[in-house]
């Protein structure tokens, strides 16, 4: 019998991530608004300096992303020590699992979050406990209930990816007040940007105060730098340096750093996104509900819309017939539910257009 390599056992039979649907057959050019991307775009400034590292790219970028993290840390009166720059969010997410889970050790998520957590706890051997969501986000209570003495990690993306639903800053302060020391409470933050609750924030004071705390962010969304994979943590320096030791040492290439420190000093330009955002996200809330069709409360750059038994599918298949490709959601347990991302001003006004002509009869033909 032949001896060939093989991996874990807990490897096998991982589903890796599945990324939205990008092509239509037989449309050549459809409107995708199902990876939350920003349609508003990115600063000028920093397609600019994109653009001038051209010239420099025989040369290994600055491991330490030293620029953008004091960048980072101005603008939003942070330690820039307390920061780490990673090739997105999701990096660094997936160094937490791997640096501080493994075999038989937990990891606590709610049942609907990004997909990552559940991934990376099996890549590393780990378990992860997916716990029922409450009023669509995280349920502390139920959140607190799940963790026994082999949790190392809870995760919170907050506002949530899909529903678009928050928790508020009081109960975040109370799950961290009834989890163990030694428990790492992750704040993911991925569209803080997006949020304009008066009772959320992001996580800074809770890294500040407490050892078993880090926030993480990125500039896939509003900063709409997607394609150039950057993102950053906030953390102290028992979570930090493990994750220094073990991260790749030139993780955030060269034009990414030029173009993500342009995109922080340009903030004229991300009020403007913020702005654009929330003015759609209220315009399509109100024409969804107009139509009868149930919509979470969004605190993010994208829409949960809640479909009449059967229907949802057939709402997809129809949008995309026309060109729109949406998030249809039954492999997250949410067969009756969509999610849309805000679009252009014409793309939202005509996939408004593409939902009522279809729950009016046109996709039942």
């Amino acid at each position: 019998m032949t001896m060939q390599p093989k991996a874990h056992s807990w490897i096998e039979g991982l589903a890796p991530y599945k990324a939205g649907k990008a092509k239509v057959d037989g449309v050549e050019n459809p409107v995708k608004l199902s990876a939350n991307e920003s349609t508003y775009g990115p600063s000028p400034k920093a397609l600019e300096a994109y653009q001038k590292e051209a010239v420099s790219l025989h040369r290994y970028p600055d491991p330490a992303s030293s620029e953008l993290s004091y960048a980072i840390a101005r603008v939003h009166n942070l330690d820039a020590r307390r920061i780490l720059c990673g090739a997105g969010s999701d990096e660094i997410l997936t160094l937490l699992i791997h640096s501080f889970a493994g075999p038989e050790d937990e990891i606590i998520h709610s049942q609907y979050g990004f997909a990552v957590y559940p991934i990376q706890a099996q890549a590393v051997g780990a378990r992860s406990i997916a716990v029922p969501n409450k009023d669509w986000a995280a349920d502390v209570d139920g959140i607190l209930a799940a963790v026994t003495a082999r949790t190392k990690l809870v995760f919170i993306d907050n506002p949530n990816n899909p529903t678009g639903a928050y928790v508020p800053w009081a109960e975040i302060k109370r799950l961290h007040a009834g989890l163990p020391a030694h428990v790492i409470l992750v704040l993911d933050a991925a569209y803080g940007e997006c949020a304009d609750a008066e009772d959320y924030q992001a996580g800074e004071a809770l890294v500040e105060a407490f050892d078993n705390v880090i926030m993480t962010r990125t500039f896939s969304k509003l900063y709409a730098l997607a394609a150039l994979r950057v993102g950053w943590a906030y953390g102290s320096e028992a979570i930090l340096d493990p994750l220094h030791r073990v991260r790749m040492p030139f993780n955030v290439n060269t034009a990414a750093q030029a173009a993500a420190l342009a995109a922080v000093d340009d903030q004229e330009h991300l009020k403007k996104a913020v702005f654009y955002n929330k003015k759609w996200r209220e315009i399509l809330t109100a024409e969804l509900v107009a139509m009868g069709l149930n919509v979470v409360p969004s605190q993010t750059n994208f829409l949960l819309v809640e479909f009449p038994e059967g229907t949802a599918e057939n709402v997809y298949e129809y949008l995309m017939k026309n060109g729109y490709i949406l998030r249809y959601l039954p492999g997250q347990g949410l067969p009756n539910h969509i999610r849309l991302t805000i679009g252009s001003e014409q793309e939202n006004n005509s996939v408004i257009a593409l939902i009522k002509e279809c729950m009016n009869g046109s996709g039942y033909e």
